[in-house]
């Protein structure tokens, strides 16, 4: 269902006014992968009047059109962060945007959370609570390193002069924080926020201050490390910091996961898989083609690639959905008018990660001393493809479904490590769920660069290769691998480069093409190294490469086939 976007819309529902106006940095697709729409349909579904301010004209007073709210503002940058979708790694502005009408890249301010916040105070003087959430307040919810500005930036509830920061997965904090907002309570107790006081929270741990971390780059991993460490709903104690001279930053436990209920509940909701009429008008939405016909199947992810904000933001912790609820989902897509056989994705973060857990994280939380794959897989996991298997099988026999793609990652080394099922999903992925190309992840080739991303060996990525073609040849195909690599990772130099280059041509015997390099991002590990200069769990000193030029050469060494520097 859309939600109004305008006075006119919301007369035709009968609204005089609004209890919740939503903003985002991003145009109004009402679908599971939007945000704002799951959190939208669900406030509306508990009885809450909620608009949608989509990507507001920053120049005039478009921010104001559906008028005030009886309860408060949600603030969303968007799916991604606004410097990341806005700037490239080596800080050139973006020219296209996939999540705005028309695809040009021209209505999606910088750092819009602040913007966004700010323009409405210039508008409404003491208005009702603003509360910023999504990815970019989520992963800039504590000090961080801004790397667009080169320098440490406190939390962004500060600088948006915003009253609640809503961190993670929303669902739960939004709803309990609208209940006690209508009801009149204080939402101070709400797990999965955070906000100001003038007072400490005695019972919670205290993070160095922001001025220490500002000053200190050992004060900043020393931070950086205790607010990772309690990222976990079921063992994270809530944190508090000073600010400034009066202030300080209180920032709750995480929210509680969905049960898979709770999933299944979300991802049941009615969407309309489409752009909202009034920005449809503007123009195509590129993203739209790619997410209509995707599948959500579980949240989470505990790969742990330090280059990865997935484990702060929807945590280490897998959250499936039911089987029954998955299969509601691909019948309805299927049955659509447009439909032309093609489910693009069924996976999450992970695709392979779907109902692979460890029972003890499940019972006791995420191990705070070690990680679940790596350096290797942890004797707990239990990892197990059947369940995937299952589904997938279920999902090729409904009718009209031509093929449905796992277009979101593969770890190869849990196919490897899956001695009973792991050969047979290989196969089914590429009998059933790939055409012409799979896309696996390795990012590097060298053991020194691979320990600081968190990322499998080499000897992984070449005994995969090796199944991959040779089950090819069984069945007759002729399919390939295409891989995504980084270049100027921290402790990554032009001769890592030259080696990756060498193994690329003669061990997997491609030239690529296609290399990205490293973007710091907030609230990373390898984004706390490229600051530092240090390994953070270690302190020795690692080279990291930071002239934009030389990082340029980094990725021409592998896909300009130019020799490195000596």
């Amino acid at each position: 269902m859309f939600l109004p976007t305008t006075k006119e819309e919301m007369k035709k529902k009968g609204y005089k006014k609004l209890d919740i106006i939503l903003i985002s940095g991003d145009t109004y697709i009402d679908s599971s992968y939007n945000g704002i729409a799951i959190l939208g349909n669900l406030l509306t579904l508990k009885g809450y009047k909620v608009g949608v301010i989509a990507q507001p004209n920053i120049d005039d007073d478009d921010i104001t059109r559906l008028g005030e709210p009886e309860l408060f503002w949600g603030i969303s940058a968007g799916l991604v962060d606004s410097m990341v979708a806005n700037y490239t790694a080596t800080k050139k502005r973006r020219n296209n945007d996939d999540f705005t009408p028309g695809g040009v890249n021209n209505r999606r301010p910088d750092r819009a959370t602040i913007v966004y916040s700010n323009l409405i105070r210039k508008y409404f003087k003491n208005t009702k609570p603003i509360v910023i959430g999504g990815i970019e307040a989520s992963l800039r919810r504590v000090p961080h390193y801004d790397y667009w500005g080169n320098n440490i930036r406190r939390s962004i509830i500060f600088d948006a002069k915003a009253d609640i920061l809503i961190y993670g997965m929303g669902e739960k904090p939004i709803t309990e924080l609208a209940e006690n907002l209508k009801n009149g309570k204080s939402y101070e107790d709400t797990r999965g926020i955070c906000y100001i006081s003038k007072e400490k929270k005695d019972d919670y741990i205290e993070l160095p201050s922001y001025d220490s971390v500002k000053n200190s780059k050992t004060e900043f991993i020393d931070m950086f490390n205790m607010f990772y460490l309690n990222n976990d709903a079921i063992n994270s104690k809530g944190l508090f910091q000073q600010n400034d001279e009066h202030r300080y930053l209180i920032h709750n436990p995480p929210a509680l996961p969905l049960t898979e209920e709770e999933m299944d509940y979300v991802y049941d909701i009615d969407y309309e898989r489409d752009v909202h009429p009034y920005y449809k008008a503007q123009g195509e939405v590129k993203a739209l083609e790619t997410i209509k016909n995707s599948i959500t199947s579980h949240r989470g992810c505990y790969g742990e690639c330090n280059f990865c904000a997935i484990a702060v933001h929807q945590g280490r912790l897998i959250i499936n959905r039911s089987e029954e609820s998955i299969l509601r989902e691909a019948n309805i897509i299927s049955k659509k008018k447009d439909f032309k056989g093609y489910i693009n994705d069924v996976g999450g973060p992970t695709a392979n990660m779907y109902n692979v857990e460890c029972d003890k994280k499940i019972k006791y939380g995420s191990c705070k001393e070690k990680r679940c794959i790596f350096p290797k897989k942890c004797s707990k996991l239990n990892i197990n493809h059947k369940k995937q298997l299952n589904l997938l099988e279920k999902i090729r026999d409904i009718k009209n479904v031509k093929k449905a793609f796992i277009a979101s990652g593969i770890r190869y080394d849990m196919i490897l490590d899956d001695k009973k099922y792991g050969r047979e999903y290989l196969e089914t992925i590429i009998k059933h769920h790939i055409s012409g190309q799979m896309k696996i992840a390795p990012e590097h080739t060298e053991d020194k660069v691979l320990s600081q991303m968190g990322k499998p060996t080499k000897e992984n990525l070449k005994l995969f290769k090796d199944t991959f073609d040779e089950i090819n040849r069984k069945e007759n195909k002729k399919q390939f691998l295409t891989y995504y690599l980084i270049a100027a990772h921290p402790n990554c130099d032009e001769k890592d480069m030259l080696a990756l280059k060498n193994f690329v041509n003669k061990e997997l015997r491609i030239n690529p093409e296609q290399i990205q390099i490293f973007t710091p991002t907030p609230s990373t590990y390898s984004t706390l190294m490229y600051y530092t200069e240090m390994d953070p769990f270690t302190r020795k000193k690692i080279f990291v490469e930071k002239d934009t030029n030389k990082k340029i050469i980094q990725k021409d060494i592998v896909v300009r086939k130019i020799g490195g520097r000596k």
